[in-house]
């Protein structure tokens, strides 16, 4: 019998810094790159790395490059499908990112990664931005593709102190949906159009948890007005809508986690949460049977603009591990 177990990326920590900073949470007010606490980040780190693994998952760490601060984020780094079929993994194929300037230089670090894992890898078509499973995730009967504007990341002038703001845009062209389609029909695909550059991926506005991943977080002011209600049509009552405060703290940057090999029924469903959101999400978690695991990644979203689900690449159930 084939021992199936759900695995996880995670990035070596040990170089994480600000390079670029491209999102809004890495630079002062100023604009000027923020610092990490290294020493903080390496202990948090270790800790969610810690929980994922008393949970029964298996992480596979990718070494950590200096010239590549960013591979503590492997979200970005693409998709894999099938994702959650039990297949062995020369079956599955990992769809490698396009991603933004100073941080395409990690893809071929995951590329080697992934095969030496035992998974094939694909090319997204070069000439469309695409940031993985950041923005494109299962979600119930159909499959998010998040995107927004996509900008020339630049300081332009303006009135006040400081005369200059930062402009970031967004992270994944939404023409890559014609590529996407096709991988995982006849699964639909719903496209939800992000509008906030301190949310910019999708994974940071709207996470799907659950044993089928029937519900979804989501925070409204961070996401189009015709999206919202596409997402209100399609999850109804299972759409649990965000506070601000939960929001500001990345709560929908979360990771669920159900164990295989358990009675349909009654198998139980973990999401790992960043810590410090609120107890009334945590209560409303617990009474759709979801165990919350909250851990503290503060100094990654602080400076770095990720969170818990940020941190960790989704490689589905692997066997014999």
């Amino acid at each position: 019998m084939t021992n199936w177990r759900r695995t996880v990326l995670m990035g070596d920590p040990s170089h994480f810094s600000v390079k670029g900073g491209a999102n809004p949470h890495t630079r002062t007010w100023l604009g000027t790159r923020r610092s990490v606490d290294r020493s903080r980040a390496v202990e948090q780190w270790h800790r969610l790395r810690d929980a994922l693994r008393d949970h029964g998952l298996r992480v596979v760490v990718l070494p950590a490059d200096p010239g590549q601060p960013g591979l503590v984020y492997p979200a970005n780094a693409g998709f894999l499908l099938p994702l959650d079929a039990e297949k062995p993994r020369f079956e599955k194929t990992f769809f490698l990112s396009n991603l933004i300037a100073t941080r395409a230089g990690e893809r071929a670090h995951y590329d080697r990664i992934l095969r030496a894992t035992g998974f094939r890898t694909a090319a997204v078509p070069e000439h469309l931005r695409f940031e993985g499973e950041a923005d494109f995730f299962p979600a119930g009967a159909v499959h998010l593709l998040t995107h927004g504007h996509l900008e020339d990341q630049r300081f332009v002038a303006q009135l006040g102190m400081p005369p200059w703001k930062r402009v970031y845009g967004f992270r994944t062209d939404a023409r890559v949906l014609s590529f996407l389609a096709p991988l995982v029909a006849p699964r639909p695909v719903l496209c939800v159009e992000l509008v906030l550059e301190a949310h910019y991926h999708g994974d940071t506005a709207l996470c799907a948890f659950g044993p089928q991943r029937e519900h979804l977080l989501a925070w409204k002011p961070a996401i189009a007005a015709e999206s919202w209600e596409r997402l209100r049509e399609s999850f109804g009552e299972r759409l649990l809508e965000l506070g601000d405060d939960d929001a500001a703290r990345y709560a929908a940057n979360s990771f669920s986690y159900t164990p295989s090999g358990q009675c349909r029924a009654a198998r139980e469903s973990f999401l790992f949460l960043p810590g410090g959101v609120s107890d009334a999400l945590l209560a409303q978690l617990r009474e759709r049977g979801v165990s919350p695991v909250t851990i503290d990644v503060s100094e990654f979203l602080k400076k770095g603009g990720g969170s818990v689900k940020c941190m960790i690449g989704d490689l589905g159930p692997v066997e014999g591990v």
